[in-house]
This record gives C-alpha cells, sequence and structure tokens, in this order.
C-alpha cells in the first residue's frame, strides 16, 4: 500500500486541501447566509445552483481538455474557484451568492474529472482499487478537517472565506508540480434516462432519491443549525459528524452488500436513515442526539451511492457500464439540484425541523422502491455480482467509470480463478483415478 501511496501521494495532498477549502466554504455558505438574515428557501437556492453548476461541469470538462489540455484547465478552474470563494463575502445577496456556487460547483466538477483522469493514468489495473480507496479517503478526512478549520474563526467576518480561498489556490501546487504525464479523458455519453430505468430502475430512482438526501444533508445542515440556534462549534461537529459517519460506514456495508441481496442491504440502510431523522425531529435541543442523527443519517448515504451503482454493474455488460454511469451520475445531480429546494421550502413554511421531515421521507421512498423491487426481480448469486467500490456522491462521472470498470474486471478475475480451481481439482482427480486404476 505504502508503494502504491507513494505514486500518487502529490494528487492526494492536493485533493485534501482543495476538500478543506470546498468543505469550509459548503458550511460557511449556511453560517454566514443566517447572519445575513437569509430565509431558509433563499438559502435552498443558493445550494441548487452548486449542483446545478456540477452537472454542467462534468459534461464540459472533458471538452474543455481536449481543446487546452489539462494543465491549462486546472489551473484556469482553480483559479476561478478561488476568486469565487473570496468573492461571497464581498456580495452578500442571495442572487449573487447563487451566480458564485454556480460557479464554484462547475470548478468543483471540473476539478474532479481532471485530477480523477491523472489518478487513474497513475495507477495500474492492480493497484487501481486501492488508488479509488485512498482517494475516496482523501476526500472524506479533507471534509472533516474543514469543519475543525471552521471553529478557528468567525463566519460574521471575510477571514475564514479568505483561508478556504487560499487553501484552494495553495491546493494546486503538489499537483501541478508533480504530475508529467498527460492521460486521456474520455467521458462516456450518458445513457438515456429511460432505457437506464429500463435496465436498472431500483437504481435510477434510489439514486435520484439519494440525490435530493445528500444535497440536503451537505447544502442545508449549516442552515438548520443557525435555525435552531446552535453555536458556530457546535454547527462544524454537527456536518462533521455526518462525513465521520459516511467513513466508517462505508466498509461494513460494502462487505456485506458483497455477500447478501444488495437490495435488502439498501432497504435496511434507508431505514438505518430514516430512524436517524426520526431522532433528530424528536431531539429538540438535545444536541448529542442531533449528533447522533446526524452520525447515522450520513453514514449510509455515501455508502447507499456505491450500492445503487453496485447493484446496476451487476446486472449490465462491461460495456454499457460506462454509459450507464454517466446516466446515474447525471440523475443524482438532478435529485441534489431538487432536494435543498423542496427542504428549503419546507422549512420555511414548517419550520427547521423540517429538515429531518424531508430527509427520512426521503429515506422511506428508497426503503419501500426497494422492498417493491425484491418483488419483481430474482436475487442474483452473491458470486455472481461485482464487487463494491467505495465511490462517494462527490465523485465524477471519471472516478465513477473507472470504478465500475474495474470492479467489473475484478468480478471476472475472481470466476476465472474459480474456474481454474475447478479443472485443476478435477484433473487431480482424474490424475488420482487414472492412477489407482493402473496399480495392480
Amino acid at each position: 500500500m505504502i508503494k502504491v501511496l507513494s505514486s500518487v501521494w502529490a494528487l492526494l495532498l492536493g485533493i485534501v486541501l482543495i476538500m478543506l477549502g470546498n468543505g469550509m466554504h459548503f458550511t460557511l455558505i449556511g453560517l454566514r447566509g443566517g447572519i445575513e438574515g437569509f430565509s431558509p428557501a433563499a438559502l435552498a437556492i443558493v445550494t441548487s445552483g452548486y449542483f446545478v453548476g456540477f452537472l454542467s461541469g462534468a459534461r464540459l470538462t472533458p471538452v474543455m481538455i481536449r481543446r487546452v489540455g489539462h494543465v491549462r484547465v486546472f489551473a484556469a478552474l482553480g483559479s476561478f474557484m478561488s476568486a469565487a470563494v473570496i468573492t461571497l463575502p464581498l456580495l452578500t445577496e442571495p442572487w449573487a451568492w447563487t451566480i458564485l456556487r454556480v460557479l464554484v460547483g462547475f470548478c468543483m466538477s471540473g476539478i474532479y474529472v481532471t485530477a480523477e483522469s491523472w489518478l487513474n493514468d497513475a495507477s495500474s489495473n492492480e493497484t487501481r482499487g486501492k488508488v479509488l480507496s485512498a482517494y475516496m479517503i482523501a476526500q472524506t478526512l479533507g471534509l472533516i478537517g474543514a469543519q475543525g478549520l471552521l471553529t478557528l474563526g468567525d463566519a460574521a467576518t471575510s477571514a475564514l472565506f479568505i483561508v478556504a480561498s487560499i487553501l484552494v489556490s495553495v491546493s494546486f501546487a503538489p499537483i501541478l508540480l508533480s504530475v508529467t504525464a498527460v492521460p486521456v479523458t474520455e467521458a462516456a455519453r450518458p445513457m438515456p434516462l429511460r432505457q437506464l430505468f429500463s435496465d436498472a430502475p431500483l437504481s435510477t430512482v434510489g439514486i435520484f432519491l439519494l440525490g435530493c438526501v445528500y444535497a440536503t444533508q451537505t447544502g442545508m445542515a449549516a442552515v438548520f443549525g443557525t435555525q435552531i440556534d446552535l453555536t458556530a462549534d457546535q454547527i462544524a461537529m454537527f456536518v462533521a459528524m455526518m462525513f465521520a459517519g459516511a467513513l466508517i460506514f462505508q466498509y461494513p456495508i460494502g462487505w456485506l452488500s458483497d455477500r447478501i441481496d444488495r437490495r435488502k442491504v439498501i432497504f435496511y440502510a434507508a431505514v438505518v436513515g430514516a430512524s436517524s431523522c426520526g431522532i433528530g425531529w424528536f431531539a429538540e435541543d438535545r444536541f448529542w442526539y442531533l449528533m447522533a442523527a446526524a452520525f447515522l443519517a450520513g453514514g449510509v448515504t455515501a455508502p447507499l451511492y456505491a450500492l445503487f451503482l453496485a447493484y446496476t454493474n451487476d446486472f449490465l455488460s462491461l460495456e454499457d457500464m460506462p454509459a450507464a454511469s454517466g446516466g446515474l451520475v447525471l440523475t443524482f445531480g438532478i435529485g441534489a439540484i431538487m432536494g435543498p429546494l423542496i427542504a428549503g421550502w419546507a422549512m420555511q413554511h414548517f419550520g427547521p425541523f423540517a429538515f429531518w421531515l424531508v430527509i427520512g421521507v426521503t429515506f422511506i421512498g428508497i426503503a419501500l422502491y426497494a422492498l417493491y423491487r425484491m418483488t419483481k426481480r430474482a436475487a442474483l448469486p452473491a458470486e455472481e455480482t461485482e464487487s463494491y467500490v467505495g465511490v462517494l456522491p462527490t465523485a465524477s462521472p471519471m472516478a465513477v467509470e473507472t470504478a465500475g470498470v474495474w470492479a467489473a474486471e475484478q468480478a471476472e478475475a475472481a470466476a476465472e480463478e474459480v474456474v481454474e480451481a475447478e479443472q485443476a481439482e478435477a484433473k487431480a482427480d482424474s490424475d488420482v483415478a487414472v492412477e489407482a486404476e493402473t496399480k495392480p
């Protein structure tokens, strides 16, 4: 593992720094928006703007890279993102923040595509799984660390926004100074949603609903915290617990999904998510109940994303995986745009604890649809399923495609090993039988 990380450490360091800056600015939106008196509905529009930009960036960045190259695109997107983050405290108006968030989302998506293409090029078939895992862990650690940095300053000033901008700017140095190879970046055209639903209805519906959940959690958690008068430090801890849960739950849920029907894992994970929202709904001002709810709700969200991707790949050929991955990322993005808008409207009309209501109802929708799909399609034997890869919702189509293809290749290799072992065992039995017959 050390040998694997030594070849990509600069990329991983850069990703940690980027996520520190991006994670800070995500929570700062809710903190500063509360100070400025923005309504939950207005902040929901600001939050959705990020995912509008993210979807656009995922589609346009490969075109930009083919025209001017990785280095120029990477540097340009980093500069624009850093400028947008530092402009946020200078233009404290919802319409201005929405525009800036669209720009930040576009830049972050492009940065992911560029960095992940470099990461993919730097790994081999043997190391790709470990590199992807290290990349996802680096992202999560950066997001958690960002919440800790928020406790060092005051959201009412520009200081924390400046720190976030500096982190984003500095993050490109280790990447640009160490990466020399120029990989090919080709993102497959997303599969039409009608065909995607026909081939993988549970994943299509589930990942759309999960997009609503994830965007509401990451974008509206700080808004919820300010609405119930949590301190800035408490809000930072509250958001950090969501990402900490995702980090801890990823492996056990993935391990389980490789051994039993994935639809059952999806169902129970969604039930845990809905139950955690019930804890949050009744928590009122009991902070540690809120922390437990955040840990559990965030803990099942990221693994559910990877579960839907893995379940889709179980029923697709290797050739269809890239297009299906692109379609699922698009579906998730549409849900991520809608989720905060619904939550913001509900919080505006029914109070801040509607935050938990919206997430909980959405989790229930995932659970019920998974239960329904169990009656419509027989379960695949565990040995015929693809390997689970812990892809995060923040990943671009590039990483999702890479993870899907790698998992399929690993499954094929494992199947070949089983066949070879059976053939070797049969040959050994045959040789023993022949030897026994030739003995006097």
